[in-house]
């Protein structure tokens, strides 16, 4: 049944921020690709918090632009707020954060869909896959149109099977009262994919007007605002403060007098929440030693009076938000304009996944973002332009791309999904990575630029700016090595910052290394007769002052790496693997790991397991090189 509406290379389905990536990113590597969206109006939407950036979530932006990815540009364009977050740490925890304007963000990112080459964008409910000898060969919408591609990639978000619940009210429905998309759920499963119920929600939106901004403390962005994309060199945006203020007793007694109605509590909500951005009820019930909770007033907009209250997500009846946030100083008089809610969706188990993003039981089927099990706008973004990437690369008759975890906190995020699965929403943290201090916000560009070049995302001239970069910053670190600093020059200097005097002559980059010199005192010493800019200026005292780290860092890497290079072939069955544990057994034949590095990530999976899998690789290969040898006789 039916009509033919079109062959393609690649199919996206869902205009979300996984859904924009992946679009973008395989359409820029020169595949016919159609984006499809069930309303046009919402490509690009921000259904919780207008912001992007934070710890680990600021680094994976950069680095989906180093790539060629599409976030960070936009952001940069449409930001109504830039600071850099945790300046009082080292360099391994900065992380940047921006404000959106909300509105503009979406308008941006729709304009760009709409304006680049090989992609056509069309509005379309997706309900059913076309599967054919068992594999993913397109999708059917509502209207019985047709779509046929080689690759096929669905980033549905919080839409599938999505049901809103506020108080004792409940109802079907995607984001901000959307449609939802039931059917396609219904496919995924019968198409051999297991699906599991989340839950995210989101606080009340309130009006301008009605806050007291006397009673909150002002929260404004940097003076010189740095940026997430490597292009971007200067911004006139105009900068919007946020607000601070805090829950009260009063607060904190409302929610303890309504949990009957609290559908967390009263058993209406089936899916399971993130832990790590919990609802201010739980909140109350879990942290009841805190007296307060930190309230952040954000605009969404520059042509807009809303408001939204960061830390106040909710799934209260409508008139005990009103109660609860009446009691927080500052928003007395606050009037809601857009009620919080929780939102139950259906997510598939990541571990069906491969590295690649594409499923295991659906070959040419891809998934990304929120419906992979994570939360936040930035780890489906990542997940997006990596999908894309793959995508693509399958109608290229390619091989995949795989980023390492010491390589982005991209693959840590990848590698954590379809190794170890998750029980809750995902959300990037710093802590996941073991490798955080090589994943700086500031070395995105040397760790991803020539990856995202030869795929074919980055431009010639932004390659060739790339590369004089990091020429002129190695250079300047060999000029350092180099250069003498005389006592009588540097001793009126360092007592002025009270650093210990010098005795004897000493070269630039030892001065450097001390923990109160930074690289603009060696300029007043020593001047590069380069033109550096402040970027590379960073990069050359964190690359001079955490070398030793760095260095250490690097050996752990070479030993995961040599882990990483032992493969496992795809046709060994682990139940033949005398010795494994039960648990470890079922777990490998469960993953299907392609290394030993990935199989000693698995949970269940223990040191001796892995021990007993080394030794048996060996013997396989042998009896395999052997058997191979006999066969060319």
């Amino acid at each position: 049944m039916g009509y033919d509406a079109g062959h393609y290379d690649v199919i996206v389905v869902g205009a979300g921020h996984a859904g924009c990536e992946a679009a973008l990113a395989a359409a820029r590597m020169g595949c016919r690709t159609l984006l499809l969206t069930m309303n046009l109006d919402m490509i690009a939407y921000m259904p919780c918090n207008p912001s992007i950036g934070g710890p680990a979530k600021g680094h994976t932006v950069r680095e989906v632009d180093a790539l060629g990815g599409e976030m960070g540009r936009n952001i940069d364009k449409t930001f109504i707020q830039m600071r850099m977050l945790n300046t009082g740490k080292g360099p391994a925890v900065h992380a940047l954060r921006a404000q959106a304007d909300k509105v503009l963000y979406q308008q941006q990112m729709k304009l760009t869909v709409e304006s680049t080459p090989n992609l056509t964008l069309r509005q379309g409910l997706v309900e059913d896959l076309i599967v054919e000898n068992g594999q993913c060969l397109g999708v059917v919408t509502k209207s019985e149109a047709r779509y046929y591609a080689t690759s096929t990639i669905i980033t549905t978000g919080t839409y599938l099977r999505g049901k809103i619940i506020m108080g004792e009210i409940a109802y079907e429905s995607g984001p901000n009262n959307q449609q939802p998309s039931v059917k396609l759920a219904e496919s995924l499963k019968k198409h051999g994919l297991e699906l599991v119920r989340f839950k995210t929600g989101t606080p009340m939106r309130i009006s301008k007007h009605s806050i007291d901004f006397s009673k909150t403390e002002i929260q404004p962005g940097d003076d010189q605002p740095k940026f997430f994309s490597y292009e971007t060199n200067s911004s006139e945006n105009e900068q919007l403060p946020c607000w601070l203020t805090y829950t009260s007793p009063d607060t904190h007694q409302i929610i303890q007098d309504n949990l009957h109605r609290a559908p967390m509590y009263t058993g209406a909500i089936e899916g399971v929440g993130t832990s790590y951005c919990p609802s201010i009820e739980d909140k109350i019930v879990r942290f009841t030693d805190k007296s307060k909770h930190q309230i952040f007033l954000e605009p969404e907009g520059k042509h807009t009076e809303e408001y939204y209250v960061q830390g106040l997500s909710t799934s209260m009846p409508e008139e005990v938000q009103l109660e609860m946030l009446r009691s927080v100083p500052g928003l007395e008089k606050a009037e809601i304009l857009r009620a919080g809610y929780a939102i139950e969706y259906d997510s598939i188990i990541p571990t069906q996944l491969w590295p690649s993003l594409e499923t295991k039981v659906l070959p040419g089927l891809f998934t990304a973002g929120q419906l992979n099990g994570t939360s936040g706008y930035e780890e489906a973004a990542a997940q997006g332009i990596m999908a894309g990437i793959n995508a693509a690369r399958k109608v290229q008759q390619q091989e995949p791309v795989v980023i390492g975890r010491s390589q982005g906190y991209i693959g840590v995020l990848i590698d954590d999904l379809v190794t170890k699965g998750t029980n809750d929403p995902y959300r990037l943290l710093t802590s996941r990575a073991e490798y955080r201090l090589l994943l700086r916000h500031d070395n995105a560009d040397l760790r991803l630029t020539e990856l995202g070049y030869s795929i074919g995302l980055i431009s010639e001239e932004r390659h060739q700016m790339f590369v004089d970069k990091k020429k002129k910053v190695e250079a300047e670190i060999e000029r350092l090595k180099v250069t003498k600093i005389k006592v009588v020059d540097a001793n009126p200097y360092l007592e002025e910052i009270n650093s210990t005097p010098l005795e004897f002559g000493v070269d630039a980059l030892s001065l450097l290394k001390r923990p109160e010199i930074n690289y603009s005192f060696i300029e007043r010493l020593a001047p590069s007769m380069e033109q550096l800019t402040e970027e590379m200026k960073e990069q050359v005292e964190i690359q001079i002052k955490y070398a030793g780290y760095i260095d250490k860092q690097m050996l752990q890497v070479e030993k995961m790496n040599k882990m990483e290079k032992k493969k496992i072939p795809s046709d060994i069955d682990f139940e033949d693997v005398q010795g494994l544990a039960k648990e470890a057994r079922h777990k490998l034949n469960l993953v299907r790991p392609l290394s030993i590095g990935q199989a000693s990530r698995i949970g269940g999976v223990n040191p001796a397991d892995i021990a007993i899998l080394i030794v048996y690789l060996e013997h396989y290969n042998r009896v395999t090189a052997a058997r191979g040898a006999n066969n060319d006789k």
